[in-house]
């Protein structure tokens, strides 16, 4: 395809994704990466909601700034007030940016706001019928796919490279180290324990605690260690299961919600025999280190959120199987826990680095 940005022209470059999940960031990676490679020499500079600064450290190869969103009308996240709004976008038109790139979604809300940044260029997407910033440059938002397809889908359309899918998620050293300790303090042997991770953000995706026991029974009862995960504030989800399973003659349950900062949590799957989840961010953390993975979904978009390598990352999706929910996680959940038996290990420096072989 023909590029239809001008590659060479191009050296300021501030992409607006002001959006909150783990998640949503992960799947930006790919689009970024498509991104650099077309633009090599460029300063990237992240419009992300406060709280997100973390992004830009993890891919420092493909960010090289970010900047604090301050709301906008029509988005609920980050609002701080019109008149905040009115000097942020003063300060950023003062910057001169040669390209402002919306993937914060469709654009029906956004797009007004990106036009007021400034730039040579905007590019994005928008809804057909409604405001399209310039025919050129937007792509109308695709309402089929998964997430990152639609994000690299408008890489294409702007002619920058294609890339590969795939996630990522950069562990440094310090982090490893760190994460190996964890794992050391509760007796955890990588490849040797399933994590289960029952929260998520929105309560509609929650699938039963009761269906979280069930599976949990099971695979201990078959002696798998479970490590159950979360935020502090979900601790009340992880307890019941972990008393539950903490019965004679199954492993010591390990009760790790509230305990682990985001480094730690990476290495902690990165070890996993296997990811049990809802659709939420650690799903997404857990394609990007490799870990296999059983997704339930009970309120969300299976095509546009689940991982893509559907081998590895199995779904289940809750509305349709119902009272039949456990029991289909548990087929897949052995079947990868089966397959993986006859697997090489994956491939990991880093543990060997620390590990010290």
């Amino acid at each position: 395809m023909a590029s239809r940005l001008p590659i060479p022209a191009i050296a300021r470059i501030l992409v607006v994704r002001a959006l909150p999940g783990l998640g949503d960031l992960l799947c930006s990676v790919p689009a970024l990466r498509s991104l650099r490679q077309a633009y090599p020499q460029a300063t990237i500079t992240w419009l992300g909601l406060p709280g997100t600064e973390w992004f830009g450290q993890r891919f420092p190869e493909l960010i090289d700034d970010w900047l604090p969103f301050p709301g906008a009308p029509g988005i609920p996240e980050g609002w701080q007030g019109p008149q905040a709004t009115v000097e942020f976008c003063q300060r950023v038109q003062a910057q001169r940016y040669d390209l402002t790139l919306q993937i914060h979604g469709s654009g029906s809300y956004i797009n007004p706001f990106l036009m007021l940044l400034g730039g040579r260029y905007q590019a994005g997407f928008y809804l057909p019928g409604q405001y399209c910033p310039d025919p050129n440059y937007f792509l109308p938002y695709p309402q089929r796919g998964s997430e990152v397809d639609r994000l690299l889908d408008l890489m294409l359309f702007l002619g920058l490279p294609e890339v590969s899918q795939a996630l990522d998620f950069p562990i440094t050293e310090v982090e490893y180290r760190a994460g190996l300790r964890l794992l050391e303090a509760h007796s955890l042997v990588p490849g040797q324990y399933v994590c289960l991770h029952p929260g998520a953000s929105i309560e509609s995706r929650r699938w039963s605690i009761d269906g979280f026991i069930e599976v949990a029974q099971r695979l201990a009862s078959q002696g798998h260690r479970i490590v159950l995960t979360g935020t502090a504030a979900e601790r009340y989800l992880t307890t019941p299961i972990a008393a539950a399973i903490n019965q004679p003659g199954t492993p010591l349950p390990v009760n790790l919600a509230g305990r682990t900062c985001l480094g730690s949590l990476a290495v902690l799957l990165r070890h996993a025999a296997l990811l049990v989840c809802n659709d939420t961010g650690i799903s997404h953390l857990g394609a990007a280190l490799q870990t296999p993975s059983v997704v339930v979904f009970s309120d969300s978009d299976i095509q546009r959120w689940a991982p893509q390598d559907q081998t590895c990352h199995r779904r289940v999706d809750s509305r349709q199987a119902a009272s039949e929910t456990p029991a289909q996680v548990l087929v897949h959940a052995q079947d990868l826990l089966y397959s993986l038996r006859s697997t090489p290990s994956r491939p990991d420096s880093l543990v060997e680095a620390c590990y010290g072989h």
